[in-house]
């Protein structure tokens, strides 16, 4: 099965009523029978403990707190939010727990591995939530997972840095050619800060950079594309979006901080160094909000498309690839009816209660994939994202179509690019022989 029949990437192109129109759902009850959706604890019910696999690890925090506020509401239902390791995938350690015997009630994954555990996932085409979508999110003509996040990624910059530098108020829509970037960067450089940094990240590099290659091709159809990598009809050498991405790139590295010893530089370097002001732009996406506030809690920030080539009415320059990314599923093949059914009714506190939603939103920074959540986000990079959306200018995102190894094949590929230690024609190689054993 071809990974777009999981849902289309939550590309969220129309108005910002998608988010904000009415729908009634209020406090509406789950589609389960004597399903609750959320704060009206049964007493009479037995305890019941279920397990929640969270693979965004900069919301671990705020997901321990919503854990202990829904069992507040819920007396009778106990979670245990557990995480993934520094180095493992969502899929590898879903993978581990599910060999052990011991999976976990509700395990968040990268949208592109719901498709492999779809025999152990849970039906969920019934609950309240699924009428509250704003996109379908359906695989086999079923709702087997929970859309938890929309996410969009791009250049991340500082705000006060840039409109410094454009003596007024950056206009991100400027830059809308690779030569266009490198002339801020030049402009940053002589206002005495670093321009870039560039994370070394396996995900970052190869699931979110080169994706956007992916996305970039003349109708925008990832998957025909990725198709014609694992037949090899697709050749990179002269597709015209892939090159001007690594264009861009090679243009980037002449202007990284790091480029002394760039396969050292983490997630935490660059959000540090953004915060700071010791440099202006890196590439992230806006789940790096909760690290930059952590280290200047009043930092403004916004993000710039990568550009890919030097016309300037190219839409790929102008857009920045945003979708539905991390879904939840309900395990049923070791779970209780019981704690299948309190796994349903911490979801419907998420999108129908409250505290739920100001979790979602307010503590975990997240925007929301159900129109009836009508709470604004409140940082500066999801509203950026947002105003993408409004404008449609967004691209598909491509990492949900990718098998869970291309962060690890194809990022180890790109840290070579970008360490310097293979060239064009070798990566080329790599990613090409990657895709032809993909099954």
């Amino acid at each position: 099965m071809k990974m777009s029949k999981l849902a289309k990437p939550l590309v969220l192109m129309t108005a910002l009523s998608m988010f904000l129109a009415a729908c009634g759902g209020g406090n509406s009850s789950s589609g389960s029978a004597g399903q609750a959706s959320g704060g009206n604890a049964d007493d009479s019910s037995k305890p019941v403990k279920i397990t929640f696999l969270n693979s965004k690890g900069q919301i671990q925090a705020a997901a321990e707190e919503a854990a202990k506020t829904f069992t507040a509401a819920n007396p009778n239902i106990t979670v245990e939010v557990l995480t993934v390791a520094s180095g493992q995938s969502p899929f590898e350690r879903a993978s581990v727990l599910y060999a052990s015997g011991n999976p976990a009630t509700l395990n968040m994954l990268d949208a592109g591995d719901i498709v492999k555990f779809k025999d152990k996932a849970l039906d969920l085409s019934s609950e309240a939530w699924v009428k509250d979508l704003a996109q379908p999110n359906q695989l086999d003509g079923k709702t087997l997972a929970f859309p938890f996040a929309v996410e969009g990624y791009g250049l991340v910059y500082n705000k006060k840095i840039l409109d410094k530098v454009a003596g007024g108020t950056f206009d991100p829509s400027t830059i809308n050619t690779t030569s266009a970037l490198e002339e801020l960067f030049k402009k940053i450089e002589a206002d005495g800060t670093a321009p870039l940094i560039i994370g070394s990240m396996p995900w970052s590099l190869g699931n979110h950079f080169l994706p956007i290659a992916y996305a970039s091709q003349p109708k925008g159809d990832v998957s025909a594309f990725l198709s014609g990598l694992k037949t090899g009809e697709v050749k990179l050498a002269s597709n015209a979006p892939f090159n001007g991405l690594i264009d861009t790139l090679e243009m980037m590295k002449k202007y990284n901080k790091g480029k002394n010893d760039p396969l050292v530089v983490t997630a935490d370097d660059i959000a540090a160094a953004v915060a700071k002001g010791e440099v202006a732009v890196t590439f992230n996406g806006n789940w790096m909000i909760s690290q930059l506030d952590s280290v200047q809690p009043k930092g403004e920030y916004g993000f710039m498309p990568v550009p890919i080539s030097n016309t300037a009415d190219d839409k790929n320059n102008a857009s920045i690839p945003v979708g539905a990314t991390k879904q939840i599923f309900i395990d049923k093949s070791v779970a209780t009816e019981a704690q299948q059914e309190a796994a349903k009714k911490f979801l419907n506190w998420i999108v129908y209660e409250a505290a739920g939603q100001d979790f979602l939103v307010n503590k975990a920074s997240i925007l929301p994939a159900f129109k009836n959540i009508k709470l604004e986000p409140t940082d500066s990079l999801a509203k950026s994202i947002k105003t993408y959306m409004n404008a449609d200018k967004t691209l598909p995102f491509a990492a949900n179509y990718i098998p869970g190894d291309h962060s690890k094949m194809i990022g180890a590929s790109m840290q070579k690019y970008l360490g310097g230690q293979s060239d064009r024609a070798g990566l080329v190689a790599e990613i090409e022989g990657y895709w032809k054993n993909v099954k």
